[in-house]
């Protein structure tokens, strides 16, 4: 389509607008939501106040216990194809256990197919961001920006980075899907994922979630939406038939109380902590994952005579959903009962023929024809079998080797000898540790390979690869 002069002059506005703040940082900024400087404590997750906020109440896993983590982890980023073939049982127990933080992000991109979609339209992403774009998104999407976790380092800046990221990202999408465009529970989605990764990897990790894990959620209509949630609240009659009888009684539709839960993937609803486990479960088993963690909340809220009591109404039971007691949301607590629901794929795809029909005899025909849902990795692996090459790790980070002290002589030579190699060949990879095997771009010698393990810092250091407090991507 032709640009026109608003079309150039809405989307100049709306780039100057986001850019005027572009030098600006969390400590620099003089407008951050309302928070003043002063006040700014940030805990591990990256948060400086608001609900989401840790208070320390969670214990950290020992530092050894992660840093062996993280070397399963790397050997299974390493063989990923392998592993998901024939170990896929042992990748489930390790994302159930939770991810480490410092791999969180190129977890979720290989778990999600993000990386493959990624690698297999290099490209893309830059084409996408350097469009104008559709005036119409553009102004929704600006609007939208500052809601997105107000109380979170990245987002607290308004037109600091992480808001000019989150642009690009939901921007790009849009013209990704010009038919579907923008929907508001996007941005918190992708606010998670940059919080992770960089906005291309975040890019590929939202058209993922929109287009295998949770299809047509976010078009027109919420079509979708409104059919998990009769899919949920039929699995209720099974989990809690108190708690269904309670909801029947007083005709609280799903879409009441589920729509934020579903479409936000509890993103909006639960403490962080807790977030990143349900992430960690549902990139790698898929939407069972949201069922269960809206079903078990329901169950703890509303199961019992005893807490029916005190909601006699639908503005009572409304009020309660909203409020949920936190030690229902608490990490350890959560997590178990989620692992141990028996809600299965299965029980999810039958259930959905089933309101299908029924929707078709009430509403008619579905207007938004969506793909077929992906139950989790395994399936969206399977349906896309990925070649070697675009499951190759690419370091983020290259890391000078440090030099040691050693004579002039040895030391021109050696010098000459990298340089040599920076010609020929990509540099080494700086993460290698004992368990990894070598990769193909690691041309040195063995005398060399074994001054790089013993001069690098990470090497037998008791700190995680990047840091045990903090979600980074490496």
């Amino acid at each position: 389509r032709r640009k026109s002069p608003s079309d150039s002059r809405s989307q100049r506005g709306t780039v100057e607008s986001l850019a005027e703040h572009e030098s600006s940082s969390l400590g620099s900024d003089p407008e951050l939501n309302g928070v003043t400087n002063t006040e700014i404590q940030t805990d591990k997750y990256g948060f400086i106040g608001g609900a989401q906020q840790s208070a320390g109440e969670n214990a950290d896993i020992p530092p050894d216990v992660l840093r062996q983590r993280e070397a399963k982890w790397l050997d299974m980023l390493n063989s990923w194809d392998k592993w998901m073939a024939k170990k896929h049982k042992k990748v489930k127990l390790r994302c159930q256990k939770g991810i480490p933080p410092s791999l969180r992000g190129r977890a979720w991109l290989y778990l999600s197919g993000g990386k493959v979609k990624k690698e297999q339209n290099q490209g893309k992403f830059q084409e996408l961001d350097s469009q104008p774009g559709d005036p119409k998104w553009l102004d929704v999407i600006e609007k939208d920006l500052h809601r997105q976790f107000p109380f979170h380092e990245m987002f607290v800046a308004r037109g600091g980075h992480g808001q000019q990221d989150l642009f690009r990202v939901l921007k790009a999408y849009t013209l990704h899907r010009p038919e579907e465009g923008y929907c508001q529970a996007q941005a918190p989605i992708a606010a998670v994922l940059l919080m992770h990764m960089p906005a291309e990897d975040a890019f590929w990790g939202l058209v993922q979630i929109c287009e295998k894990y949770l299809p047509g959620y976010y078009s027109a209509g919420l079509e979708a939406i409104q059919l998990d949630g009769e899919i949920l609240f039929a699995l209720l009659k099974r989990v809690s038939p108190v708690a269904h009888r309670h909801l029947k009684k007083y005709k609280i539709d799903p879409i009441l109380y589920m729509t934020e839960w579903f479409m936000c993937a509890f993103s909006r609803t639960l403490p962080w902590v807790s977030v990143l486990r349900v992430w960690d479960m549902f990139f790698c088993e898929g939407v069972k994952i949201i069922f269960r963690v809206g079903l078990v909340l329901l169950k703890c809220m509303l199961g019992s005579q005893e807490k029916l009591k005190a909601c006699q109404g639908q503005y009572e039971t409304m009020e309660l959903l909203r409020s949920i007691e936190p030690q229902y949301m608490q990490e350890a607590f959560l997590v178990q009962e989620v692992i141990e629901l028996a809600v299965s794929e299965r029980d999810i795809e039958k259930e959905h023929l089933s309101q299908l029909r029924r929707w078709k005899e009430t509403h008619g025909e579905l207007h938004c024809k969506s793909p077929p849902r992906m139950h989790g990795a395994k399936a969206i692996m399977a349906a896309e079998p990925p070649s070697r090459q675009d499951l190759k790790q690419n370091p983020t980070i290259i890391v000078e080797v440090p030099q040691t002290t050693e004579s002039k002589t040895e030391k021109g030579k050696k010098t000459k000898k990298i340089k040599d190699t920076k010609n020929t060949s990509p540099p080494p990879n700086p993460y290698l540790l004992p368990s990894d095997p070598p990769l193909p771009s690691d041309n040195l010698s063995p005398s060399e390979s074994q001054h790089l393990q013993k001069d690098t810092p990470l090497q037998g250091s008791n700190q995680s690869l990047s840091s045990a407090d903090h979600d980074t991507y490496l």
